[in-house]
């Protein structure tokens, strides 16, 4: 079978000692999320990016000649180009020029499934095109497909600064109306004091694994068929933020939502596009910060997603370091390492994912107590709300009531002090 995957070479400075290399591994991920295959890298040690052409100018025409040799489609940038900086490096290079952003964008393109994640990533990629055109005009006059090209159709992107700002009017238009639908379905939420944790971390952290981890304590196999989301292990695997109802062990539920993975230099457009989205966290009551414990670069990805919850919220919320993953890692004690300040779970394996419900719940709801109870025929309708709102065993059918234990908020105990027997 012919490889119709686009072939590309990868390029980008070394400011530091050994930050660029993390990066170049990573720009290698896109480039395979975004269906390519890298042929080649090079890096250039500077002290400053170029501004007319971002590497030496010696150095881009070493790179051409490798770029030829490999019979390369695409040489991709590790940082993002201005419209001037690509016209003079697609001039020396002779080959399409693509930069991070770009890529990020068409990855973004590829993903998304929804009505708004498609709006919100067309208008990210208007946004970052439209100061571009000048730039980007051979790039626009190319027919055919390719990274960078997923996305707005080719009419769209050919016409002038003015339809474009009208297609941008109309996106934002529209995405503002999403986001009044959003708001509404967020104050019923509070309304119905429901609370929310929000799941966030770096791309790939296991997000959405975690999400189906939650959900299958409390679905039965047919319905988890409807509630289950979507995992592949790829950088931005999913977009579109799902939202999901768990009991907790208390017997309250919560919702849960996972959010658009965080990444080193995430685009501002889609910072921007994504931001109705994203200031989902301002609402919430407990955001678990997901990381990867394999993650070779973990400190420095972690203090990327500090960085934005920071950004979003304003720092009121309790923030909960969930470390995932613990199931590639030889060491049988790491879930009894957990406290109050770090959590490791297994998503994959639903390894210590019970004592994270736990840990939800308390923060959420404070402490809980079982107590045995014994309520009388004349109010069984306390027993049937009990029942079925909180965790209860051992129940008996007694002439005058019914005895039971049950699982109580220390919150809620006054509504339940006179039946309690001990």
């Amino acid at each position: 079978m012919e490889n119709t995957k686009e072939k590309c070479l990868l390029v980008g400075i070394q400011l530091s000692s050994n930050e660029e290399d993390n990066d170049m591994q990573e720009l290698t991920e896109l480039v395979k999320a975004a269906d390519g295959e890298v042929l080649g890298t090079v890096i250039q040690n500077r002290n400053s990016i170029d501004n007319r052409y971002y590497l030496g100018q010696g150095k881009l025409e070493e790179i051409a000649n490798y770029a030829k040799e490999l019979d390369v489609d695409s040489i991709i940038f590790n940082d993002e180009l201005t419209g001037t900086q690509i016209r003079n490096i697609e001039e020396i290079v002779d080959t399409r020029v693509i930069d991070r952003t770009t890529l990020i964008l068409d990855i973004f393109a590829r993903r998304a499934l929804t009505n708004e994640g498609k709006l919100q990533v067309e208008l990210a990629q208007l946004k970052y095109k439209l100061p571009r055109l000048v730039g980007m005009r051979k790039d626009l006059s190319r027919q055919g497909g390719g990274i960078g090209t997923k996305g707005p159709g080719e009419k769209k992107i050919e016409t002038d600064k003015r339809h474009i700002l009208t297609r941008i009017l109309d996106i934002e238009s529209l995405i503002n109306k999403i986001d009044k639908v959003r708001d509404t379905k967020r104050k019923k939420r509070m309304k119905d004091e429901i609370p929310v944790v929000s799941i966030v971390g770096y791309t790939n952290a296991g997000k959405s694994t975690l999400l189906n981890a939650l959900i299958e304590t409390c679905y039965n196999s047919e319905e988890l068929e409807n509630k289950k989301v979507f995992v592949k292990d790829m950088l931005f695997a999913t977009l579109d933020t799902e939202h999901r109802k768990v009991k907790l062990p208390g017997g309250r539920f919560a919702i849960f939502s996972d959010t658009v993975g965080f990444i080193k230099k995430l685009p501002t457009q889609i910072v921007k596009a994504f931001k109705g989205t994203l200031e989902e966290l301002k609402y919430a009551n407990v955001i678990l910060h997901l990381i990867d414990i394999n993650d070779e670069n973990l400190e420095a990805h972690k203090q990327t997603t500090v960085d934005l919850i920071n950004q979003i919220t304003d720092n009121s919320i309790p923030v909960v370091t969930v470390y995932n993953k613990t199931d590639k890692i030889d060491n049988k004690n790491i879930a009894f390492l957990s406290n109050e300040n770090n959590l490791y779970v297994s998503a994959a394996k639903k390894n210590n994912i019970d004592n994270l419900l736990e840990y939800v719940d308390k923060k959420i709801n404070g402490d809980k107590n079982k107590y045995e109870m014994k309520i009388p025929n004349s109010e069984l309708k306390v027993f049937y709300s009990l029942f079925e709102n909180r965790f209860t065993d051992k129940v008996e059918y007694e002439a005058d009531g019914v005895k039971l234990e049950a699982i109580i908020y220390e919150d809620e105990k006054y509504k339940y002090n006179e039946y309690i027997v001990k």
